[in-house]
């Protein structure tokens, strides 16, 4: 997994500059009307004030101390999208935040306060992962975002994890240590993963006793095997039961893709003359009896009612596929709260 930078090796520098964003830089800025849309008083495109502008630059003479970067932090993560769009926000944040661990990495400052910092920018790429998802625009654009997005995720992991290390004394754990590592390993359930390509058994052999086996991380290695054995319940019931709500935001995209995997099984392996019912269908895969209908329909398959006029789904249809333009998201009931 790459990292941001090697704390054992970076030289280091004291920070003096008491603003977001340097002095010299936001009039600079302001002359090219260099601002986003966050950083413009009264949305004026050339004026700007030392509580709305953000540093975006690298200059090693105008280093942030780590109190004025925890408030630049802070400021980042409390700002509202509601007038803008997502994707507009997301891309002001990544910039922002790429500026604030230059200074901490160009300092060389790797303290608890630093991990809290981290584990704050890592929620940040881990839900945006999710809200990405559903933000409109061209498919190719939003394809690149949301790459380099996790681009960005795997690096605040790489050094998040270092950042562990480090400061560990004996065998202790920080309190969201185990939720965090388990997002390395949620992430192999894509196919081409963005690890480094190390095995995870040797990455799991690192792990402390206590991290290997902590809810979180059994969690993490229950849904990955489900995932590769095809073990749709399991899957479900686990993730339904256990998953907290980054863990989540990992696994979404792949929730309508087990779906499928479970249709195309009962589908195929069913007694023909005995229709699967869809209300017992919707109960394992947790999805809307109505949405599943309409997924069997974008799956190539027929729905028909039974004598009791309950829906159901014959077995051994022929015309099963992928829908065309892959899965529409669909939520499980109770993580709609991440759509606030």
């Amino acid at each position: 997994m790459e990292e941001d930078t090697d704390y054992t090796t970076a030289h280091c520098i004291v920070g003096t500059c008491p603003f977001m964003c340097p002095e010299k830089e936001r009039i600079q800025r302001e002359q090219l009307r260099d601002l986003a849309v966050f950083e413009r008083l009264n949305g004026n495109q050339s004026k700007s004030s030392s509580i709305l502008a953000v540093k975006k630059e690298v200059q090693a003479s105008d280093i942030r101390p780590l109190p004025v970067l925890e408030d630049t932090l802070d400021y980042l993560m409390k700002l509202d999208s509601s007038e803008h769009s997502f994707l507009v926000l997301h891309d002001f944040i990544s910039d922002r935040t790429r500026s604030i661990r230059q200074d901490l990495s160009m300092q060389n400052i790797n303290n608890d306060k630093v991990i809290c910092m981290y584990e704050k920018m890592i929620r940040f790429h881990v839900t945006s992962h999710y809200k990405l998802r559903r933000c409109e625009g061209d498919s190719t654009t939003l394809s690149s975002i949301h790459h380099l997005n996790m681009e960005q995720l795997t690096k605040c992991l790489g050094s998040l994890y270092n950042l562990y290390d480090i400061n560990r004394t004996s065998d202790s754990v920080f309190d969201n240590e185990a939720e965090y590592r388990s997002l390395y390993v949620l992430l192999h359930l894509e196919t081409h993963s963005h690890s480094t390509g190390e095995s995870l058994s040797l990455w799991f052999s690192r792990l402390s006793s206590y991290i290997v086996s902590s809810k979180e991380m059994c969690f993490a290695r229950t849904v990955l095997r489900s995932f590769r054995m095809g073990n749709f319940w399991r899957f479900f019931h686990t993730v339904a039961s256990e998953a907290t709500n980054l863990q989540f935001c990992i696994i979404e995209p792949y929730i309508m893709e087990v779906r499928a995997l479970a249709v195309a099984c009962i589908n195929s392996s069913g007694y023909k003359l005995h229709p699967y019912p869809l209300t017992s269908l919707s109960k394992i895969l947790m999805i809307k009896e109505s949405d599943l209908e309409t997924f069997c329909n974008a799956c190539g398959l027929q729905t028909s009612q039974d004598d009791m006029g309950n829906k159901v789904l014959p077995t051994k249809q022929t015309g099963f596929s992928h829908p065309k333009g892959g899965f529409q998201c669909n939520l499980f009931p109770w993580l709609e709260l991440l759509e606030k």
